[in-house]
């Protein structure tokens, strides 16, 4: 009799062992949500040229998600970069304050006489010159320095001659012919030699970007710097484009194409990866059954094969909205995990808890325990 007592209360505790455990585990429905969302601000202002990507698209750290349309500066004629002050980041209109340009272009003519008729051979012939005519030069203290020029700009009896051959010494009085031999009777005139400045090139707000550097020969027409309207105030850009900062989904994207937007406004928002979490639903009954801290299995309900730890964040104090015909109330528990690339936003999972042996009641009752005392 009392080997059937020990029997029965040996298998009431093993019963009431397990009813406790299953009691103390949960099983959970909930999704994967963004914890957070960043915004993207424009770093700087200016018009959008292109937008990379759209509302829902996965996108890496790094990867391109708008472009600026630069303004674009050219080469005004051939020569050599002989002075370059600006770098990308710098603000274009404070350099040229600084160093009355941002570059300068030395061009192929170095030279340019400034003349007059007033000594040429008396003809009429002679004393009317003309706007892009050829004439020859000669140094009246050096027949070794003599040289070929056009004339660019007459204002009466005075003209002007841009040397385009042969070298001379600022400061040298020339001889102005009309023909290769210098004949006397073609004579033009006499002038000074002077030196042709470089031309400054000068560009306005933020240095994207800058195509040459000193000693480089240009052609007429080739680009020399982009910009973009404003000032870059310690952002480091090195092309027109703006990136990523870290992996995550496009939430939103307000940036258009064409559109003209300012520095700090938000151009888009991110969900990033790093950001994501399981928010699952907790009864009222079985809230006191899970705490922030506690470890739970995490199951994606398409494929019940892959299962991630995680571990509760916290379960919100308010209850949830629910409809006005809802007899339950309930609350929202966050979990944090380790996410891979098969888990995406929105995904159902299921998540449960491991029972926890402390809080299990392991004691029987008096009578079961007098029962399996083998004194008696």
């Amino acid at each position: 009799m009392k080997t059937m007592k020990r029997v029965t209360a040996i298998l009431f505790a093993v019963m009431m062992f397990a009813a406790a455990a299953q009691a103390e585990t949960l099983t959970l429905n909930g999704t994967v949500e963004a914890g957070v969302t960043v915004p993207v601000y424009a770093p700087i202002g200016g018009t959008v040229e292109n937008v990379a990507v759209e509302t829902g698209m996965h996108v890496a750290a790094g990867e391109t998600l708008f472009s600026y349309r630069t303004e674009k500066t050219y080469a005004s004629g051939d020569g050599t970069v002989t002075g370059v002050f600006v770098k990308a980041g710098d603000d274009a209109e404070t350099v040229t304050e600084m160093y009355g340009a941002d570059l300068y272009i030395e061009g192929t003519a170095l030279y340019t006489v400034s003349a007059s008729t007033s000594k040429a051979y008396s003809s009429i012939e002679t004393t009317l010159v003309h706007t892009g005519e050829t004439v020859y030069l000669d140094c009246r203290t050096d027949t070794t320095r003599e040289g070929v020029g056009i004339i660019t700009a007459i204002d009466g009896t005075s003209y002007t001659v841009l040397v385009t051959e042969g070298n001379f010494i600022p400061g040298d009085s020339v001889t102005v012919y009309r023909d290769k031999g210098h004949s006397e009777k073609l004579r033009l005139g006499r002038g000074n030699v002077s030196r042709v400045n470089p031309t400054a090139v000068n560009a306005t707000g933020a240095i994207v970007s800058i195509a040459v550097k000193d000693g480089d020969k240009v052609k007429r027409g080739d680009l020399l710097m982009e910009t973009l309207s404003g000032t870059f105030e310690g952002y480091e850009m090195t092309g027109t484009a703006v990136a990523a900062a870290e992996e995550g989904v496009i939430v939103s994207v307000s940036a258009e194409v064409g559109a003209t937007v300012s520095k700090g406004d938000v151009v888009a928002q991110i969900a990033p990866i790093s950001g994501m979490r399981v928010e699952a639903t907790v009864s009222a009954d079985d809230r006191l059954s899970l705490k922030a801290g506690d470890k739970v299995s995490i199951e994606l309900e398409s494929d019940d094969s892959r299962t991630y730890e995680g571990t509760v964040r916290y379960i919100a104090e308010t209850p949830e909205e629910a409809a006005e015909d809802a007899d339950e109330v309930t609350y929202k528990a966050v979990i944090d995990f380790t996410p891979d690339e098969n888990v995406y936003f929105g995904m159902a999972v299921v998540v449960t808890s491991a029972g926890n042996s402390d809080t299990i009641d392991s004691g029987t009752s008096t009578e079961n325990s007098d029962s399996m005392n083998p004194g008696e």
